[in-house]
């Protein structure tokens, strides 16, 4: 499955200087925040992939007017095509606002994933918008990571975490992937193409989308979704 992963950046070549048919050949665009509505919108349309996608600190304005023809996976655990993918939005918290959360928060708010992680025996990709701590983040308070996204990595030990926040433009020494234990930690700050292999779970059907939480009402609060993490939808 090859996936196109979005962050931060609007794309000149798929945005302002747009050719029909770039986007074929990919089965499923991630976005890890902080981006245009309408260039979320506009990257559906134009390609034959579907289209999640996760909040970043400064998508305020999805709660009026989300990007149409996406689907939102902030706080949620999907498998597509037989993969696994959870979605962890926002940023650590650095003033008033939403889609920024304390390390607490953010700790709850994988507490309240941990059933849905295990009813589908475990995740393969973790899309944030925030990089984990000390992985691709910054020491300024607007760009740290969580801790509480090693402690993710650690237990379940997805194959990749896909991140925006850190722009690559910010500084020299910004690396584009890491690797912590088995995982591969990328730095999608505005596309990064990805193959992967199409996943095993059980009963997952090809093109088909299966939410295992329940869908989060909107707006999505500084505090987190409000879900309850026991009502899955079967498979």
């Amino acid at each position: 499955m090859r996936i196109l992963a979005v962050s931060d950046v609007e794309c000149p070549a798929f945005w302002d200087h747009f050719v029909r048919g770039r986007l074929d050949g990919y089965d499923l665009i991630l976005s890890c925040g902080d981006l245009k509505a309408q260039y979320l919108s506009f990257l559906v349309t134009m390609s034959h992939a579907r289209l999640l996608y996760v909040h970043g600190n400064h998508d305020v304005g999805y709660a009026t007017k989300p990007p149409e023809g996406c689907e939102n996976i902030d706080g949620q655990l999907v498998i597509y095509n037989g993969v696994r993918i959870l979605g962890l939005g926002g940023c650590l918290w650095y003033h008033e606002g939403p889609h920024q959360y304390t390390e607490r928060q953010m700790q709850r708010r994988i507490a309240k994933l941990r059933f849905a992680i295990r009813r589908a025996g475990g995740v393969d990709i973790v899309a944030t918008h925030a990089p984990p701590r000390g992985l691709g983040d910054m020491d300024d308070p607007a760009h740290r990571g969580f801790e509480a996204f090693c402690g993710l990595i650690d237990k379940y030990h997805p194959s990749l975490f896909l991140h925006g926040h850190t722009h690559l433009s910010y500084g020299t020494g910004i690396e584009r992937e890491q690797m912590s234990g088995e995982t591969r930690v990328i730095n999608v700050s505005e596309r990064f193409s990805l193959d992967v292999p199409e996943g095993n779970c059980p009963a997952a059907k090809k093109d088909r989308l299966i939410y295992v939480t329940r869908r989060p009402r909107e707006p999505v609060s500084s505090d987190g979704p409000n879900f309850d993490p026991g009502s899955l939808f079967r498979f």
